[in-house]
């Protein structure tokens, strides 16, 4: 079964991602396509890139690139979790990105954003050719929660409204149909793809 990788995007101590991110990661699981793997950034810990050459040329020195390589590389599938900063989204986020190259290509991305009025919509749009340049595909279809603080309850569990709840299902069908499609496309030169 193809694996979704689930990132949490911010990291800060008190942060609506987290509620956020576990709600989807549970609906994910219970989509029948795929597994999930979710990564807190904050737990991650990775340090400002800090590896000598460009991640293109797969030569990590970092015991902790490696880790995250094996962890991307795995990852059939992506869905980012991400709030809005000053109209754009977290630095955690671009470096987790930038620390990779080949690991991140032809696998699709959604996004959940989320935030006030524009529900983190800004941060997506910054996003997308980022993930382009790196052959990843974004797909139209997106989570996007406006005024997040008012569905979290006395635990901070999110408790999505009934839209966000469908737009997600829709995601989900259409992170699914994106992955096969693109699944030829990462199978090593000369293999057939594993169906």
């Amino acid at each position: 079964m193809p694996n979704l990788m689930v990132v949490i995007a911010s990291t800060r101590p008190i942060r609506a991602g987290l509620p956020v991110a576990r709600w989807f990661a549970g609906r994910a699981a219970e989509h029948p396509a795929f597994d999930v793997d979710l990564v807190d950034l904050a737990e991650l810990d990775l340090p400002f890139m800090d590896e000598p050459e460009h991640p293109r040329l797969h030569r990590y020195v970092h015991e902790h690139t490696r880790r995250w390589s094996a962890r991307v590389a795995a990852a059939d599938a992506f869905v980012f979790v991400t709030p809005e900063y000053n109209h754009g989204y977290s630095a955690p986020l671009k470096n987790a990105i930038d620390f990779l190259h080949h690991e991140w290509e032809y696998k699709p991305v959604g996004f959940v954003s989320y935030g006030g009025v524009a529900a983190g919509t800004r941060a997506v749009q910054q996003l997308k050719p980022v993930v382009a340049v790196l052959r990843m595909t974004p797909l139209s279809d997106a989570v996007y929660i406006p005024f997040v603080q008012q569905h979290l309850d006395g635990e901070r569990a999110f408790r999505p409204p009934e839209e966000v709840d469908v737009a997600a299902t829709a995601m989900l069908d259409a992170l699914e149909r994106y992955e096969a499609a693109l699944r030829p496309l990462r199978a090593p030169s000369g293999q057939p793809a594993v169906p």
